[in-house]
C-alpha cells in the first residue's frame, strides 16, 4: 500500500474555504490527538486530592469500567444510582477532559461522541436544531467538552437538545473550566452549571475533582514574539517538512467571520503550525469570541504557533476581561501561551 507524502510549503488560511457535510461534521466528534489514547489507567489520581480517585471511581461506574461490587451468600449488593448524566466540576488542569476521554473509550457503545461545546453549538448553527436532533438521536454517549455558561442562547439550545437526547437514552458526560488565577469567581461552576440547565439538572450527578494544575501554567505568562526575521526563518524551516499557514492577522481575523466555526477544523486540518503577522488587539468582541473557538481548534489539534507583533496574551483587552467572557478569554490565553511555546 502506498503511504501518501506528507505535504510541504506555506499556505495562506485567508484563501480556503472549506466544506463539510452534516455527517462528516458528526464525525469529527471523537477526542482531540492528546486524548485519543486517554484511559481511567493512565489517568493518575493525586493522593494529595482523594477526590480525584473518587471521580475516577465514579465515573468507572458510569460507563460500566467498574467491577461489579459482590453481595453476601444470600442477598444482592445494591447498586448506587447512576443517572443518565455527569458533570465534571473542578479546576484548571486537574484532567477533567483526561477523565471524559476516558468515559468516551470505556463505554462499550456502537454511537458516542465527543466535543466542545462549541462544537455542538456551531453544529446547530450550521444544521439547524431539529436536523441535529435527528443526527444523534438514538445515540448512546455524549461527551461535552467545557460547557460554556456565557451565552444564554447557546445553554438554551443546548439544554433542549440534551433534554431531547436523554429523554430517548443518551447518556450524557459534561466538563467545564475556572482558570486557576480567576481570584474571586469561584474555582467550581456546578451551581452555575444546574442553574442555568434547571430544565436538565435532575438528570446530571456532579463529580468535583480538586487539586492544582497538573501543567504548573499559569495563564499570566506570556506568549513568544518573534521579531520579522525570525519569523520567516521558523516559517521557512517548518515548511520544509510539514504544511505551514502564514497569515496577516487582521486578514485571519476578518477571513474567520467568512467560514462557520464548525469548520475551523477543516480550516486546519492538514497543517503542522500556525504562522501570524502583526499580531495586534481586538476591538471588535464578535471577532475576539470567533478567534476563541479558532484557538481551541488550534489547541486541540495540539499546533504550534508563531507570531509577530503584540502578544498574543494581550490581544483581548482589560474591557474585554471584565465582562462576561472573561472566562473563555483567560482559555484562550492560557491555550495561545501553551501553543507559542511549543
Amino acid at each position: 500500500m502506498t503511504v501518501p507524502a506528507t505535504r510541504t510549503g506555506v499556505i495562506h488560511l485567508a484563501d480556503r474555504t472549506p466544506q463539510l457535510a452534516g455527517a462528516e461534521m458528526v464525525a469529527a466528534l471523537v477526542p482531540p490527538p492528546q486524548f485519543e489514547g486517554a484511559t481511567f489507567d493512565t489517568y493518575r489520581a493525586d493522593p494529595a486530592y482523594p477526590s480525584q480517585q473518587e471521580a475516577k471511581d465514579l465515573l468507572m461506574a458510569f460507563s460500566g469500567a467498574a467491577a461489579p461490587v459482590k453481595g453476601g451468600l444470600f442477598r444482592r449488593a445494591k447498586r448506587p444510582e447512576i443517572k443518565p448524566g455527569v458533570y465534571l466540576d473542578g479546576g484548571f488542569g486537574v484532567g477533567k477532559t483526561h477523565l471524559l476521554a476516558s468515559v468516551y473509550h470505556a463505554l462499550p457503545a456502537r454511537r458516542k461522541y465527543f466535543g466542545s461545546f462549541i462544537e455542538y453549538t456551531a453544529l446547530v448553527g450550521a444544521l439547524g436544531y431539529q436536523n441535529t436532533v435527528e443526527l444523534f438521536r438514538g445515540s448512546d454517549l455524549l461527551c461535552i467538552d467545557e460547557f460554556e455558561l456565557d451565552d444564554p442562547g447557546d445553554t438554551m439550545v443546548m439544554t433542549r437538545l440534551l433534554g431531547e437526547l436523554v429523554a430517548s437514552g443518551t447518556r450524557l458526560a459534561a466538563t467545564s473550566n475556572t482558570p486557576p488565577n480567576a481570584l474571586g469567581e469561584g474555582r467550581f461552576a456546578a451551581q452555575d452549571f444546574l442553574r442555568e440547565i434547571h430544565a436538565m439538572a435532575a438528570s446530571f450527578q456532579t463529580v468535583r475533582i480538586d487539586g492544582t494544575d497538573y501543567r504548573h501554567r499559569a495563564v499570566d505568562g506570556h506568549a513568544a514574539v518573534l521579531e520579522p526575521a525570525p519569523y520567516e526563518n521558523a516559517i521557512a524551516d517548518a515548511a520544509t517538512t510539514g504544511l505551514v499557514s502564514d497569515d496577516d492577522f487582521d486578514s485571519l481575523v476578518a477571513h474567520l467571520a467568512r467560514v462557520h466555526p464548525s469548520r475551523y477544523i477543516r480550516l486546519i486540518g492538514d497543517l503542522s503550525l500556525v504562522g501570524l503577522r502583526d499580531v495586534a488587539p481586538f476591538t471588535d468582541q464578535s471577532a475576539a469570541l470567533r478567534f476563541v473557538a479558532f484557538v481551541d481548534r488550534v489547541y486541540d489539534a495540539q499546533l504550534p504557533i508563531r507570531a509577530t507583533g503584540t502578544s498574543l496574551d494581550l490581544v483581548f483587552p482589560e474591557e474585554m476581561l471584565a465582562g462576561g467572557y472573561r472566562k473563555k478569554y483567560l482559555r484562550a490565553i492560557s491555550r495561545l501561551v501553551a501553543s507559542t511555546l511549543a
